[in-house]
């Protein structure tokens, strides 16, 4: 039987970090032992105040249907988290509680743009930006930013990128893959074009919390005339180690928060009951946690970033946020997916090519610091085994 697929589908390629995770899975599933660095799940469990918070709601019968957009508490919850940590003013109903970040960036994205439209987004970025917008029917234009200028968002850049049709961009900071924290100057020069060219800035700040060596998370929404003009999305997975619980949110402007909730509500109908009561303990409760795996994940950059830069052939610049260093493998002589092949067939280690976040990484590999200090430590000795180090 011949199967009729969409085109926008068969175009797609999967997702290279579920991929990179699949291929240690098989290699682990034949008794080879495989570091898996391809991933961006905390090492850490989830603070237990949090999940008895869930399990309290769970046994008490929250497991029905909600309010589409969210529950209220967690509503409200988040609304005082982005007025006191972030200094942005929303009321709850401008916020929509999503099934993971994900979720909350692919609904946003499937009611701002179709056919015909375009969207920036910044090249390195995330693998799953431009499958969305491809998904919604629209295009991308990608917005090359160079390892050799520690990937500064600048004008001139985002202007060389521009269409008539463009309608959005995409921001991520801190980045992934490269780590890098946008500061003040470069957001304005951002915040200056959307306001010149009417754009709406969809921010993807799931890993605000995630800085270092002093650094300041500023959120664009913050800077004169960009309230009205963009969406804040974020979520628990990164910093309360709550991946698995899947929740996410959107918030921003009235009239753009309502055309998103349809999306929404047809297709998600809610985030799931119990978990978001959970979450609602999450910003309340204790942020002790958070402070320790920061603290972690620290110590760690700074360890895999100094053992990558001594194997010959790799330069790691040290992240500024995040839990991934992004090296430039282009000194081997080999590119980064031959890299990232070499090192899971020979080193065991899997590790997710540069070329998965835009064609400005594809001499590089990602890896993720969010696991354990001993098997970061055997995985670069293994990387240096393979690259002669």
């Amino acid at each position: 039987m011949e199967y009729v697929v969409a085109d926008r589908v068969r175009q797609l390629r999967p997702s290279a970090t579920l991929a990179v995770s699949d291929r240690a899975r098989a290699l682990r599933a034949q008794g080879i032992d495989v570091i898996d660095l391809g991933g961006g799940d905390p090492d850490f469990p989830t603070p237990a105040h949090i999940c008895q918070a869930a399990a309290d709601a769970l046994f008490k019968g929250e497991t029905h249907y909600v309010d589409s957009a969210g529950i209220p508490p967690l509503r409200r919850a988040i609304a005082r988290k982005l007025a006191t940590e972030n200094g942005i003013q929303v009321e709850p109903d401008q916020i929509i509680v999503t099934p993971g970040g994900k979720a909350a960036l692919f609904v946003s994205i499937l009611a701002l743009v179709g056919p015909g439209d375009d969207v920036l987004m910044f090249d390195p970025g995330w693998v799953s930006y431009e499958p969305m917008v491809v998904m919604a029917g629209a295009s991308c234009r990608h917005v090359s930013l160079s390892i050799h200028d520690n990937y500064r968002i600048t004008r001139e850049a985002i202007e060389a990128a521009l269409t008539p049709q463009t309608r959005v961009v995409i921001l991520n900071s801190p980045n992934n893959p490269t780590g890098r924290v946008a500061t003040r100057e470069e957001l304005e020069a951002l915040a200056a074009v959307a306001q010149e060219r009417n754009l709406i800035v969809i921010s993807d700040e799931i890993y605000e919390k995630l800085v270092y060596d002093g650094r300041e998370h500023i959120s664009i929404a913050t800077l004169p005339g960009m309230a009205e003009r963009t969406l804040v999305v974020n979520g628990f997975s990164k910093a309360y180690a709550m991946t698995g619980w899947r929740l996410g949110y959107v918030a921003g402007p009235m009239p753009l928060i309502r055309q998103i909730m349809k999306v929404h509500s047809h297709s998600a109908t809610c985030a799931t009951s119990f978990a978001q009561w959970g979450a609602v303990t999450a910003l309340e409760g204790p942020q002790d946690s958070i402070a320790a795996m920061v603290a972690a994940w620290d110590r760690r950059r700074r360890l895999v970033t100094e053992w990558l830069n001594a194997v010959p052939g790799f330069h790691c610049p040290l992240p500024e946020g995040a839990f991934y260093v992004f090296p430039d493998v282009s000194g081997t002589g080999l590119s980064g997916d031959e890299v990232a092949t070499r090192l899971i067939e020979q080193a065991h280690v899997a590790v997710t090519p540069g070329s998965a976040f835009g064609t400005s990484g594809s001499n590089c590999i990602r890896l993720s610091v969010a696991t354990a200090d001993a098997l970061l430590e055997e995985a670069v000795k293994r990387i240096a085994r393979v690259f002669g180090g």
